[in-house]
């Protein structure tokens, strides 16, 4: 289990309002949402943290009164309009702050935020150098012990030589192409939408997040494939520049992830022994004969990786980071 640090920033009489765009998120948005919310609650408790859609947000203000107005999201479609939201708040004595967890695939539409906000942090390191805006820090997604953490069974028979879950973005389907070869005669499942093509194994399925925790514990290695993506951007074709919350989340449910490193630099994140890298096809051979030929060190890896999140990558470090941001800032004494 986590240690549980001592919250010196925590109020009883304070209150924070989370507010999150449109009605129609993703199942994995909703996670997120849920996640970040139970890493306010570590800081502020729980009762003091209050969740809106951003329909009703700048009403809820008023009755609220929250010290905080945290932001959260998306800021591409046209109905997530903010400003509303954040003149309201200021109007309270709010302190504002919005978190970019889309970054860095809408950069083109962030004046949409940078004129509302007191503070903006990007999910994205790289991210961070498009905001307009004096106040702009990193701050990684992460894992919600809550939500994701499962203490390693090595009971469970581990019956998936090689799994993957994701959706079958271009980038990942050159990857796959290329390590495909070295999957054959072993025991794979590759889920997300636009994978069946591949043949045996592969799979266009969806699944909620209490099966893939499973799979994570029924499989001897969990692929990491980032994706590349610019759902707005036209004038920069920003790569992402560090680990999605999957890197966090699989951890933190026991999984061992082989991880293809890229432009993402996991290494800030985890050491060589805690998440290993391959950026070949070459380089994936090796690592799964390493891997696959060693339970005991599959063993050592996954909990290796798991007590590193505990430690340092949950959504409760978040927070405790954004708390302290605001008192270097001086927004809070």
């Amino acid at each position: 289990m986590a240690i549980k640090s001592k919250n010196k920033f925590q109020n009883k009489n304070e209150k924070v309002m989370v507010c999150s765009g449109g009605r129609y998120e993703s199942q994995a948005n909703a996670q997120i949402r849920e996640a970040i919310i139970s890493g306010w609650e570590s800081v502020f408790g729980e009762g003091n943290v209050i969740s809106t859609n951003i329909a009703g947000a700048a009403a809820a203000i008023e009755y609220i009164k929250p010290k905080i107005v945290f932001s959260i999201g998306s800021y591409l479609p046209e109905s997530t309009y903010f400003g509303e939201v954040c003149h309201r708040a200021k109007k309270f004595g709010a302190i504002t702050i919005f978190w970019a967890t889309e970054d860095p695939y809408e950069q083109d539409a962030n004046y949409r935020i940078i004129d509302d906000f007191d503070v903006i942090f990007s999910c994205d390191r790289w991210g961070t150098n498009f905001y307009n805006h004096p106040h702009t820090h990193f701050l990684p997604l992460a894992a919600c012990e809550k939500l994701h953490y499962r203490p390693i069974d090595e009971t469970i028979e581990k019956t998936v030589d090689v799994m993957f879950c994701g959706v079958a973005f271009g980038g990942r389907k050159d990857v796959m192409r290329s390590i495909k070869p070295a999957l054959t005669n072993l025991k794979v499942k590759i889920i997300g939408p636009g994978w069946g093509e591949f043949g045996i194994g592969f799979s266009d399925a969806r699944i909620e997040k209490d099966q893939l925790i499973e799979l994570y514990q029924r499989s001897k290695i969990v692929l990491n494939l980032g994706r590349s993506l610019h759902f707005e951007n036209k004038r920069y074709m920003i790569m992402p520049s560090n680990p999605g919350p999957r890197t966090f989340e699989a951890s933190a449910a026991g999984a061992m992830q082989l991880f293809h490193e890229d432009n993402y630099a996991i290494h800030d994140f985890y050491e060589r022994d805690e998440v290993p890298v391959f950026s070949t096809r070459y380089d994936f051979q090796q690592q799964l004969d390493k891997y696959l030929n060693d339970p005991d060190l599959l063993l050592e890896t996954a909990k290796k990786a798991q007590a590193r999140t505990l430690r340092d990558h949950l959504y409760n470090n978040r927070i405790q980071t954004v708390m302290e941001i605001l008192k270097n800032d001086g927004f809070l004494d």
